[in-house]
């Protein structure tokens, strides 16, 4: 356990000759060996450096042409920009800090880039893996990010999404999960939850379970924002939930243990997981974006990660401006491009026995969102696949809802015939019906709430959001399933700076979104008090902005920082009679 230490690992070293050439100010830098490249700071004598990845989304920095101090640089991928002087991201402002790296100067002016590592969580009480039985474990994908892990005498099932749909009514399951998935769950000894977005927390999947076994264990990890924030909401009888603390092994038994790991970008919320088994691991990066920070055990026996792409509202939902459909479809292609090299660049880098790309595959199918199907293209994962293939040895796999990986077999023959179970002739692999009824009815219900016959419900709600003090002006507009003004629906101005509800916009100089929400979905958000992820993501919104830029402050409190306790309306409408 004490024996671990932390390590220091050189990044790059220049010659007293190549430090005489940086100049004042920010320089690039690149280590030719390894091809990571730096960004080193320098100020009267001084020096500040970092790797040159944006934290956001892992994009490349360039010199920023409208930063006249030169303390600037901006990312290549979505135009957020550091100050590297003191090493604080600026657009959007108040976001994160660089993570940097130490700088040593020796007695001739040479300079060597230091990188201090931890050491890492799970090589505490290493276990050596012990040879595994043909049989004795065995992962079958159930759909989207759902898998049921049979690991010796335990079962234990990631993600449960099988029913309905995620994001209020945007995202619905483009797999048909197996028909025995309510008995998998039931019989789990243990359910991982990674985070708290609807296509992992499924409430609708989890009330099914819950009538059949309310007692099921469930585990997640310690995040600020609690994985199941709105459980007694929910209507939801769960009785075993448990909030496990992030880096320390969890022994489940004496061959099963298994630790959950935060994500470097959304420690908040997101959460990764590693399970081992007689010394085997398996490591499920879930949705994470740079998850534990960008350190993961290498040479896993299995890797599963998300690598679709199209699980943001950015660009399909925005209109104005340089959003044409020519330049939406030239990004997307572009971003899921990057996405897919990256995915695969990590793949190589990490090099496990067996890759499988998941947690991608959802569809906009309700007719109302055929615009952003068509618009939104996914990454295909034979496609992943093949380039991970091309550029390492790999084996991998693209699930199919009912196929089962038997451990044991693949590790000690990739091409043995029964080492992946596919699912039996005829089984029907994808959707072509969804229960569209009952869970918009949900929705729709909140249009006629009592609430909103009283037009102050606008303060009442941004009050109890509690964002303020903040430069911008959004005007919300309800509307239908297309987009256009609800009849009756309201349509009005929040001002951010001072929380007021001006009848027009102010004379003086500020930022403008103009956002319109589907009705149902709208009213629903506000009357339940949920995050607008499920606007967001959900594709429920058209937007507009003026200038173009990214309110950071503003859409991450509405989609992370909302109060957990929703707004009380009871007390609202007494006030109001």
């Amino acid at each position: 356990g004490m024996d671990r230490k932390q390590t220091t690992e050189t990044l790059l070293c220049l010659s007293p000759a190549e430090v005489a050439n940086l100049q004042e100010g920010t320089n690039f830098v690149r280590n030719k060996t390894t091809g990571k490249n730096f960004i080193l700071y320098k100020q009267k004598g001084h020096w500040k450096a970092c790797k040159n990845v944006c934290k956001h989304q892992g994009g490349l920095f360039v010199k920023d042409m409208e930063d006249l101090h030169g303390r600037s640089v901006k990312c290549t991928k979505h135009n957020w920009k550091l100050d590297v002087s003191s090493m604080k991201y600026i657009n959007p402002p108040d976001s994160f800090c660089q993570d940097e790296l130490v700088v040593e100067m020796d007695e001739e002016n040479g300079l060597r880039l230091l990188e201090l590592n931890p050491p890492n969580p799970w090589d505490s009480e290493p276990r050596t893996p012990d040879d595994l039985a043909f049989g004795e474990v065995q992962i079958t994908y159930l759909t989207h990010a759902c898998m049921d892990l049979k690991l010796g005498d335990k079962r234990m099932v990631f993600d449960p999404w099988l029913i309905g749909p995620a994001f209020a009514r945007g995202w619905w399951l483009l797999h048909e999960p197996p028909c025995d998935w309510l008995e998998r769950l039931c019989r789990a000894d243990l359910i991982y939850i990674s985070h708290m977005h609807s296509d992992h927390l499924s409430y609708p999947t989890l009330k099914k379970l819950s009538e059949k076994r309310p007692d099921v264990p469930i585990y997640v990890g310690d995040t600020e924002r609690p994985v199941f924030w709105r459980l007694g909401q929910s209507g939801v009888q769960l009785t075993n939930v448990n909030v496990v603390p992030f880096g320390i092994w969890q022994q489940v038994d004496k061959n099963l243990r298994f630790m959950i790991l935060m994500d470097g970008v959304h420690p908040e919320m997101d959460t990764c997981i590693i399970v081992e088994y007689k010394g085997h691991k398996i490591l499920n990066t879930v949705d994470c974006t740079r998850p534990n920070g960008g350190r993961l055990p290498g040479k896993v026996a299995l890797m599963m990660s998300d690598f679709a792409g199209g699980a943001s509202g950015f660009p399909m939902t925005f209109s104005g401006g340089k959003f044409t459909e020519d330049w939406k479809a030239t990004f997307i292609r572009t971003e899921r491009r990057k996405l897919l090299n990256y995915k695969a660049q990590l793949v190589k880098d990490l090099q496990p026995r067996i890759y499988c790309p998941f947690a991608g595959y959802f569809v906009e199918s309700h007719p109302s969102d055929k615009y952003i199907k068509e618009t939104n293209v996914k990454n295909d994962p034979n496609q992943l696949n093949n380039l991970i293939r091309k550029i390492s040895d790999v084996v991998t796999w693209t699930p199919r809802p009912g196929a089962t990986l038997d451990l044991g077999r693949m590790l000690k023959d990739p091409t043995d015939s029964k080492g992946i179970v596919e699912p039996p002739e005829g089984t029907r692999i994808f959707k072509d019906s969804w229960d569209f009824g009952p869970y918009l009815d949900t929705l729709s219900a909140a249009v006629g709430d009592e609430i909103f016959l009283h037009a102050s419900w606008i303060r009442e709600y941004f009050t109890w959001a509690g964002f303020k003090g903040y430069n911008l002006v959004v005007r919300m507009i309800e509307t239908d399933d297309d987009f256009k003004p609800f009849p009756g629906g309201y349509d009005y101005l929040v001002d951010f700076l001072d929380l007021s509800f001006p009848k027009e916009r102010p004379s003086r100089q500020h930022p403008y979104e103009e956002i319109r929400s589907r009705v149902d979905v709208m009213r629903y958000v506000v009357k339940n008090g949920l995050l607008w992820d499920d606007l967001y993501i959900g594709f429920q919104t058209r937007l507009q902005r003026d200038p173009d830029v990214y309110h950071h402050l503003f859409w991450n409190h509405f989609q992370i920082k909302l109060p957990v306790t929703p707004p009380n309306w009871r007390s609202f409408l007494m006030h109001c009679g």
